[in-house]
């Protein structure tokens, strides 16, 4: 196994250290002002104006769609392998830098769904203005009233009226659905209850503003509301064209598999660049605050707690470089329980890190001065994101013992 990047990848790679020196990390508190003032006029989902120029200034510098194989675009595309690290960079600042380089979930899945399976009308209404980030999308298969863990589960109908789908459910946590920039959610529900097991569902393209789509409310976080909101949705007799089908009918399920395995390794890397940064503010807080006569660096503690993180994001990078170049190598399906055992490890790791940090900063770290506590929310929740940690690891164990079972 090769990790080494493309002198292509290194260039870029190179180009977002500065970017995220020179412009993102000093957008940071900017944004937190915007989103402030934007609150207090009752626009709490409107996007601050800072993100638009950092969005202008990244596609100035060709840092735009990185997530693209090379395949997809030569002119700048790169292998899952390549894009890890920049993944892992904007990790550092999740809330911002993806967003600025136009790599932010969950647009990237489904500009990767739209690439592989929209027909040419499709590509020319929705995946031409989400590549040039005009505007924003949403992907909904999650449901409050079913264990959505099992896919099969899903409630929302998705019934043939002629030359017409119509629409039946209740969606919940749909990343996106707030930002008054979200154009069309993609929609994942039942067709056919009849059929075999994996071919009753189907995916279409809803419009947001399509008569039956309602906003209910956005989810907060652990009390934090994100600027793109976590949204429930319902939607009533809502009508598309059958035009609007992604794919095949009955082909739901397994257009979800071919969308989740690299964009698990994205949402892996940034998880872990997360980490990093909290890793960074921790060994900070180390040296520059005394206690006990010196710096807290001096106490054993402190130390193992450093070592045990460097430590774990080490091994938790390796697995997931690994499940990227297995999937570069041999495709999604050949690094199925890879990808199940990353979306556990990753997660996990970054989340005791953040953890470690918060409890060596102390009052400070569940505070707002420092970008810990919202890191820890956005890292606990990513643990039920894309499935929770149980389905994944039941996967991984289904595999394990594949081997001496013969099935």
């Amino acid at each position: 196994m090769d990790f080494g990047l493309s002198g292509r990848a290194r260039e870029h790679l190179d180009r977002l250290q500065s970017f995220m020196d020179a412009h993102v990390y000093p957008a940071e508190p900017v944004y937190a002002a915007q989103r402030r003032e934007l609150a207090a006029l009752g626009r709490e989902h409107h996007v601050p104006p800072v993100v638009e120029e950092l969005k202008r200034e990244a596609r100035g510098l060709g840092l735009w769609n990185l997530f693209l194989p090379d395949s997809d675009d030569p002119a700048h595309g790169l292998s899952v392998t390549d894009y890890a690290p920049l993944a892992e960079l904007t990790g550092r600042s999740p809330v911002l830098a993806p967003e600025a380089i136009n790599c932010a979930a969950p647009d990237t899945g489904n500009m990767e769904v739209l690439h592989l399976f929209g027909t040419p009308e499709q590509k020319r209404r929705w995946l031409r203005p989400l590549l040039d980030g005009e505007i924003r999308s949403a992907f909904a298969m999650t449901e409050p009233d079913v264990a959505s863990s099992d896919a099969t589960n899903i409630a929302t109908r998705i019934e043939r009226d002629g030359d017409h789908y119509v629409v039946n459910g209740r969606k919940w946590w749909i990343t996106g659905a707030a930002d008054p920039r979200c154009a069309v959610v993609i929609v994942m529900g039942r067709t056919d209850p009849e059929a075999a097991a994996h071919r009753r569902w189907s995916m279409v393209l809803v419009p947001m503003d399509a008569p039956g789509v309602e906003v209910v409310r956005a989810l907060p976080v652990f009390g934090y509301q994100d600027q793109h909101g976590h949204c429930e949705i319902t939607f009533t007799d809502v009508r598309v064209p059958v035009g609007d089908l992604v794919g095949e009918e009955g082909g739901g399920f397994a257009i979800a598999q071919a969308r989740l395995g690299p964009g698990r390794v994205h949402h892996c890397m940034r998880a872990l660049g997360t980490a990093e940064r909290a890793l960074e503010l921790m060994c900070r807080r180390a040296l520059a605050r005394e206690a006990f006569g010196g710096p807290l660096a001096a106490q054993g503690v402190v130390r193992e707690r450093i070592a045990e993180s460097r430590m774990a994001i080490e091994q938790a990078r390796l697995l997931t470089l690994k499940t990227a170049w297995l999937i570069d190598e041999h495709g999604v399906a050949a690094a199925r329980s890879e990808v199940a055992a990353i979306k556990v490890v990753a997660p996990r790791v970054a989340l005791e890190v953040v953890d470690r940090a918060i409890q060596l900063h102390g009052g400070a770290g569940v505070g707002d001065g420092t970008p810990l506590a919202e890191m820890w929310a956005g890292l606990r929740a990513l643990r039920l994101a894309d499935g929770p940690d149980e389905v994944h690891v039941r996967s991984v164990a289904r595999a394990e013992l594949a081997g001496y079972t013969g099935g």
